[in-house]
Parts: C-alpha cells; structure tokens; sequence
C-alpha cells in the first residue's frame, strides 16, 4: 500500500543550511554574503549601513579566517556533507513517497536562487523547507526561509515548513550514539566531564524572544536523559563574533575552569551542528584542544559531528513523512 501511494506522491525537500566557503578564494565573499544578512547585522538604520560594514568587516576579517581554513583542508566540508544527507535522505524515503532532496546554502553555493533553478528542473507535487537547524533561531531558521519567501515564487498550495526538531527522539538517540562511540574508546569513561558546546547567539536577539536558548537546553536535558551518564556535565557557547554580549559561558571560560578546577579530561559535545564545519574542525578540535593543553587537559576528545548519522537521516525523514501526512511517520520508518 504504501508502494502504491508513493509512486503517486512527488516530494520536493528543501534543505537549508548556513554553508561554507569551499575554496581561500571564497572566503571574503562569503563573509561579506554572512554579514549582509539582515537577520546578522540589524540595528536603527543598518539597510543603509549594512553593505559598507559588511565589506569592511568581510575584508579586514579574511585573512585571519584564511588560516582557520587552510589549517582544516583549504575549505569548509559542509556542501559536501549536506549532499551526503541529501542523497540518504532520499534513500529513506524513497519506499514511502518520491523525494528529491534539493541543498540551499544561506551564505554560499548552491544559494537559494540556484536551489529554486533545480527546483524547477523537476516536477513535484509537495514541497518541504527542512531546515537543518535542530534549534530554531532568528538567525538561522527565520534567516534561511525569510531568503527562501524573497526569492521563491509559485501559484498553488504552501509549502510545509518544519521549523525545529531539537526534541525528536531519533535526534536526540544520533547525539547519545555519538558520545557514547567516543566514551567507549576511553578508560574511566564515567569521569570524564561532558562539555556540551553550542554555536553562540547575541543575548539582543534572546531578548527579542529568540527560543534557541531554551531548545538548546531541551536538547541537552533530553540527552542526558537518554544517555543516563553519572558524568560530571556543563554547557556552554562559542563562535562569538563582536563586542555585543553573547550567551554565557563561552567555551574558552568553561575550559579555563575546568583547568583551573585540576580536571584533566573533557569531552566536548558539539550540540547544535549536524555536520562538521569550521566550527568543530577549527574551533574546537584545533583552538579549544590547544587552549586544554595549556591548562592541563592533556585528556580532550570531541565528539563527531552527526553528519549522515543513520539516525539522524532516519528522523529528518520521519520529518519529511510527517509534514506531507504519510501514515504517522515514525511508525512508516520503523516498520
């Protein structure tokens, strides 16, 4: 039966994503791509100010972001990963429904222009915006599809919208498979402290009723839960660009205090990204490991990113089910 329907059913999925320059060359422009957003760089009077600071920004920035790139490849990996998710998400759903996967990078390439291009080069019946932000934010989510409605035009039936799945229990059991794959390569796991590590977000925008501190949160309490772990746990933020307050504790802080606290280990958790980027291979793997060193962690791991996580791909495809009205969507994954 499901056969049946699925061959009747063409499902377009858009997958939204920050995105990453993919070359040293792409670097400035996607800076420059990054601080243009309206969603990044908002305040009284910034439509006029916002293309000089961008380029300003972009230029004086690029050079030292350079090196970040060049020390994790030359580029960042997460086109690439994103069309790994692409390609398995169609794979899992292809006994259900007929899915084309289509990546729009916010920042980079494919941009959303060219996704609405290969949007059109195939008939389709439903559309789905799966973002690829487990936590809802104005600077991720609404950033991504405000860019989408801008440039997006169709006569016929709205599109379905999956807006946050930062408490879905496919999710959360990727993120607990994760550290606990990690956990088991190391001698006295249950002493090793979890350092749960999310991308920053500026406090102006919590203020303004932003909720991705509080699925951060969810997110984290869910996989505590599931994982049942005795460790020793915190969480905190990274990735703070500017003089503006950010959310607090940031991840230098934390691993200052873990240093300072004679803890010689650390797991960190890179919780809010599904793929690895600049942020996990550079941030975290390069800065925050040398940073421990210097504190005395000579014991620190990171946990790897999701990426096409067999059960990362099994819950955005119980997304995509979900939305369009296929069966209940769990129970059509797991039978």
């Amino acid at each position: 039966m499901v056969g049946e329907v699925s061959e009747a059913r063409r499902i377009a999925v858009v997958l939204f994503q920050l995105g990453g320059p993919d070359s040293q060359a792409a670097v400035e422009p996607f800076l420059y791509n990054l601080f243009c957003d309206p969603d990044i760089i908002n305040f009284p009077g910034s439509f006029l100010a916002r293309k000089p600071l961008a380029k300003l920004i972009s230029t004086t920035r690029s050079n030292s972001v350079k090196h970040h790139y060049a020390a994790i490849g030359g580029g960042s990996p997460i086109r690439r990963l994103t069309e790994q998710q692409a390609r398995a998400l169609e794979a899992a759903l292809r006994p259900y429904v007929l899915a084309r996967a289509i990546v729009a990078m916010r920042y980079w390439h494919p941009d959303t222009r060219e996704a609405i291009a290969a949007l059109g080069a195939a008939p389709f019946d439903e559309l789905v915006l799966l973002p690829l932000y487990p936590h809802y934010s104005f600077a991720t989510t609404r950033s991504s599809l405000r860019e989408w409605n801008r440039q997006y035009r169709r006569r016929g039936g709205a599109a379905r919208v999956v807006e946050n799945f930062f408490d879905h229990p496919d999710y959360i059991a990727a993120i607990v498979e994760r550290i606990n794959g990690v956990l088991r390569q190391l001698p006295r796991p249950e002493e090793v402290p979890l350092v749960f590590s999310a991308h920053g977000l500026p406090t102006a925008l919590v203020e303004k009723g932003d909720p991705y501190p509080r699925h951060i949160e969810a997110t984290v309490r869910l996989v505590r839960e599931m994982g049942a772990w005795p460790n020793p746990w915190r969480l905190c933020f990274q990735s703070k660009v500017g003089p503006q307050q950010w959310l607090q504790p940031s991840l230098t802080a934390t691993i200052e205090k873990i240093g300072e606290e004679g803890m010689q280990r650390m797991l960190v958790i890179p919780i809010s990204f599904l793929t690895e980027h600049i942020e996990t291979l550079h941030e975290i793997n390069i800065e925050a490991r040398e940073q421990a060193r210097s504190r005395g962690i000579a014991d620190f791991h990171m946990m790897p990113a999701l990426n096409d996580s067999p059960l990362l791909i099994r819950a955005l495809a119980d997304l995509v089910l979900r939305a369009v009205g296929v069966r209940s969507g769990a129970a059509a994954i797991a039978s």
